[in-house]
């Protein structure tokens, strides 16, 4: 039997960092999204945190890859990790709270579990992950919530968009593993985010024209955030972890978001977030702590103690 992957202490460390960080980030975006584009804001989000990788890589002089099979899987990383669902969440979120699309980010957990099963065989889909799974798409069908499921609208698009988003995030999970799992973590970040950069810069100036840092001081400290501490630091942190855990726990990560997500957009954007959302997301995290089973196991254990 393949052992199967499990998260230690210092992984869950590593993970609570790494989900305060990215559930600021939902916020950032938003307030810099007040000034310019989506595409603009991804074109910021990867050129700058690329530029610090690179600082990162040449300072500590870790070797480059020399083969174009690496820099191919680089490019594709970029697509998967940071392009598609960079774009399709930036653009959702002009039309849902950032709150929100925090707890859509959280099906990444659901989609990741289901992805790592298809092509790992050390994070087989057990009774138990498919029970989380289940769980997990209940609770993204209720925070979507009925009317929206009843009627097609921009915010219902945006919602998808969020969604399909999150898709790519546990493919790009995947990818990582099979194919960047021997690189350095600075490296893998420095070359993913070269891949992006030179689809996000060029398409931002095609669609939504030069590229300028002539804005608000908040649109810039926003900027500042979401692409030095939120990306580049973020995925050193990122790289780190799916070693220590694997791509489907990795993916667990997504439930630490939510909650600071939604408490800074309720602080800083004063958003509010409907009933159905709450319950959307209870039902998620319920569904991300039977993914996980360490819980359920030590109830178990308790019960047969007390037995």
């Amino acid at each position: 039997m393949t052992e199967q992957k499990s998260i230690s202490a210092r992984a869950w460390v590593a993970m609570l960092a790494l989900g305060a960080i990215w559930g600021a980030s939902f916020v950032s975006i938003r307030i810099a999204l007040d000034e310019i584009g989506p595409l603009t804001s991804v074109a910021h989000r990867t050129f700058w945190a690329m530029l610090v990788l690179w600082g990162v890589v040449l300072v500590m002089r870790i070797p480059l890859p020399r083969d174009l099979r690496t820099w191919g899987a680089f490019f594709v990383m970029g697509l998967l990790n940071n392009m598609i669902p960079f774009t399709l969440m930036a653009w959702g979120q002009l039309h849902v709270a950032s709150g929100l699309t925090s707890i859509f980010n959280a099906a990444t957990a659901i989609f990741g579990v289901l992805a790592a099963a298809v092509f790992f065989a050390d994070e087989r889909l057990t009774l138990r992950k498919i029970i989380g799974v289940l769980l997990g798409f209940a609770g993204v069908t209720t925070a979507i919530g009925l009317s929206n499921l009843a009627e097609f609208n921009i915010r219902s698009l945006a919602q998808l968009a969020i969604l399909a988003g999150t898709v790519s995030y546990a493919l790009a999970a995947v990818w990582a593993r099979t194919f960047l799992a021997g690189l350095r973590p600075q490296m893998a970040a420095a070359g993913m985010l070269t891949g992006s950069s030179l689809i996000s810069v060029p398409l931002a100036v095609a669609v939504e024209g030069p590229v300028s840092l002539a804005l608000q001081p908040d649109t810039l400290l926003a900027i500042g955030y979401y692409s030095v501490i939120a990306t580049a630091l973020a995925y050193l942190l990122y790289y780190h972890v799916l070693s220590l855990a694997g791509s489907g726990n990795l993916m667990l990560v997504t439930l630490i978001i939510p909650p600071v997500a939604i408490t800074l957009g309720a602080l800083l954007r004063a958003e509010q977030l409907a009933s159905n959302a709450w319950a959307g997301f209870a039902l998620l995290a319920l569904g991300m702590i039977v993914l996980d089973g360490r819980l359920p196991r030590r109830i178990s254990r308790a019960r047969a103690r007390a037995g």
